[in-house]
């Protein structure tokens, strides 16, 4: 068949990558002049196959009150006239307690841990150069509280796949040498060997490379290509409208993130999806200075630091403040005082590469897969901060459906 697939991220890529693989003539299509130029060029890096717990959840309500004006909180919201912020945020509320928060964990952890074989198999198959590293990852906590509270979680992960480890301050300065200048204020860490991390731009980049070689003809990009309205006729999608002209397919595939809610909204369809700004980092690393070598999280700030190479990617914070990508300088501020204070000597923090990008995000955080009242119009939306960790899985499953064969995990709760 063939499938417009519209958003050239990591979601569309890989998506691209699995229909190309079934034998579909695909058409990439994107509004920038580049491959995955918007939420995917400068995320976190980490793939945090272990740590998909939704953001919505009980022992997040207590601390929205202090998050949401504060300047330098990990969670900032700026209230406009807009009714879906404000319905998102009353869904989110509604998500935050614990039946659903298991419930979501649990999907998502089906998902992410199938995404992570599919990338391995990846990984192993074709020679992607995109700084792929598999070093584990280690959430260090600075309250003892929130330590014990990390440690009562590990028996239930455990049930669900999850191989993990509760360290004391001394153990996580002793695996993450780099953690030297905190030990005086952790409290300890939750180490997980089997994280891996990555950047996501060159992945996306590299893997469109390993389309055009191994599949010649079964990928065409239509870059500077902006979608203006998806045309229907009685059930059906039969061209989609853009800056360049109508593009006809047999099936349409969404992967635009936050977009999508736009472009479906015309059809009568709505999806629970708004932007989460999130910033981000990128240090040159030295060899005389002193980074990680593992991935961290700091579980207080959520901040989250990557290796990628001869660099290190800090990223974080989540700002409810519409569909602007312009960076706030006082958020970056803000970000670059935490990398200093955790890791003052990571870099030489001369050259720094700021960059701010739109996270689509439901307010459960589940992302939205399949099929839709249109028997030709697909999703592949919603994965908030979990694009690049639950990518191959997504796309897998996408490209399962599109050619008839039933996905290898349930869809409960990933249905619109």
């Amino acid at each position: 068949m063939r499938v417009i697939v519209l958003g050239a991220g990591v979601a569309g890529i890989t998506s691209a990558y699995f229909l190309a693989r079934d034998g579909h003539e695909v058409s990439l299509v994107d509004r920038n002049a580049g491959l995955a130029l918007e939420t995917s060029y400068a995320n976190g890096g980490q793939l945090s196959y272990s740590y998909v717990a939704p953001l919505a959840s009980p022992g997040v309500l207590p601390k929205i009150p202090p998050w949401l004006f504060r300047r330098d909180s990990p969670l900032r919201f700026e209230p406009a006239l807009d009714p879906h912020q404000w319905r998102w945020c009353l869904e989110f509320l509604a998500a935050c307690n614990q039946s659903q928060a298991d419930l979501t964990t649990r999907r998502l952890l089906a998902l992410s841990f199938y995404s992570r074989s599919l990338m391995h198999t990846l990984v192993a198959e074709e020679k992607i150069d995109f700084d792929y590293v598999r070093n584990g990852k280690l959430v260090i906590h600075t309250r003892s509280d929130a330590l014990e509270s990390a440690k009562r979680l590990l028996d239930y992960q455990a049930s669900l796949g999850c191989e993990q480890e509760a360290l004391d301050a001394k153990q996580c300065v002793d695996l993450e040498p780099a953690l030297e200048h905190m030990h005086t204020r952790l409290a300890g860490g939750i180490h997980t060997p089997s994280e891996d991390a990555g950047d996501c731009y060159r992945f996306c980049t590299g893997l469109a490379d390993v389309i055009q070689a191994r599949y010649p003809g079964r990928l065409q990009t239509s870059l500077n290509t902006e979608a203006k309205r998806l045309l229907r006729w009685k059930d059906r999608i039969i061209g989609m409208e853009t800056n360049n002209g109508v593009l006809e397919a047999d099936c349409y595939l969404l992967a635009t993130g936050n977009m999508s809610a736009q472009l479906v909204r015309p059809l009568g369809m709505r999806l629970p999806i708004y932007p989460l700004k999130g910033y981000s980092l990128t240090l040159p690393v030295t060899a005389d200075c002193v980074a990680p070598r593992i991935s961290i999280t700091d579980y207080q700030r959520k901040i989250v630091y990557a290796p990628l190479g001869d660099e290190l990617r800090v990223a974080g914070m989540a700002d409810l403040a519409g569909y602007g990508a312009r960076i706030d300088e006082a958020r970056l501020e803000t970000l670059i005082e935490e990398v200093r204070a955790v890791f003052p000597r990571a870099s030489e923090y001369t050259r720094l590469r700021p960059w701010c990008g739109l996270r689509p995000a439901t307010p459960k955080g589940t992302p939205l897969l399949g099929a839709t009242p249109f028997p030709n119009l697909y999703l592949n939306v919603g994965h908030g901060a979990l694009g690049f960790t639950l990518s191959m899985g997504s796309a897998r499953i996408l490209a399962d459906i599109i050619s008839r064969r039933p996905p290898e995990i349930p869809l409960d709760g990933f249905q619109l």
